[in-house]
């Protein structure tokens, strides 16, 4: 199986409420993290694993997702237009990308399990697997390594499980004398949806109108025993609250994010 045949669905249609102050004019997906939109970031980290065919699951304003993709190299490159003619000649590209878009109008409000379903109706082809994520989470896990797990364990699904972290701060004491403390600790004894899949396409049986992947599909895949837990005890963080943009955007600048593969 050549791993850039095999179609990423990325879920881009949300309100994106919990964060209005920033999703008022833009879709989550394409607040920035840096100079790029998070679902660069999403796609670079696929990419760096063999992946690229992407198709974005699009909602609400898609226009601005669309804008972005359809004009990619003179959005991230230095360009000259020549107003007479409206030519325009790219005089350096930034990102250097063989990524094969598909920008898939899925409805407004339209629940996350029947946008799989929309797009995998016009998109998925002949593909056996296929790849689901969120537009709004970052990781540093080995997708190449969850696929083979994928692969191996034979299941309709895996999910990519991941430690969540605290919502509270945490004292480090040493009796009653504060010695540390630690912003986002994570409960290691917890699992939960990272929101990295892997699916054969047998799972669109799983979807209907009006589903939300996270519920009745995932809990049916469950109950037949269809559904294995890649464990990812490292990096992972989801782009929910302010504070989480405030957060990844510190881990950007800080030169070293733990989301992009080095080398």
């Amino acid at each position: 199986m050549n791993i850039d045949e095999i179609p990423v669905f990325i879920l881009c249609g949300g309100l994106g409420t919990r964060l209005k102050e920033m999703t008022e004019f833009r879709p989550k997906p394409m607040i920035p993290i840096g100079r790029d939109p998070i679902i660069v970031h999403i796609m670079q980290h696929y990419a760096s694993f063999g992946f690229r065919r992407f198709v974005l699951c699009m909602g609400y304003k898609s226009e601005i997702i669309r804008e972005y993709f359809l004009n990619f190299y003179t959005m991230n490159s230095d360009v000259t237009i020549e107003l007479q003619t409206n030519s325009v000649e790219v005089h350096s590209v930034d990102h250097s990308c063989d990524w094969k878009v598909t920008l898939a109008y899925t409805g407004e409000l339209t629940m996350t399990g029947d946008r799989i379903a929309r797009a995998a109706e016009r998109y998925l082809g002949n593909a056996e697997h296929f790849a689901v994520t969120y537009g709004d989470g970052l990781t540093d896990a080995d997708l190449g390594a969850e696929l083979d797990f994928h692969l191996n364990q034979g299941k309709i699904g895996t999910v990519l499980g991941v430690n969540p972290p605290s919502r509270f701060g945490e004292f480090q004491m040493e009796g009653n004398e504060l010695v540390g403390f630690v912003e986002k600790p994570e409960l290691n004894s917890v699992w939960i949806n990272g929101g990295y899949f892997f699916f054969r396409r047998d799972f669109l049986r799983y979807l209907s109108p009006d589903c939300m992947l996270e519920r009745e599909p995932l809990a049916s895949l469950a109950r037949d025993r269809e559904l294995s837990v890649y464990q990812h005890p490292a990096f992972w963080a989801c782009m929910d609250t302010q504070r989480d943009h405030e957060y990844l955007t510190r881990l950007w600048e800080s030169g070293n994010p733990p989301w992009v593969r080095q080398g």
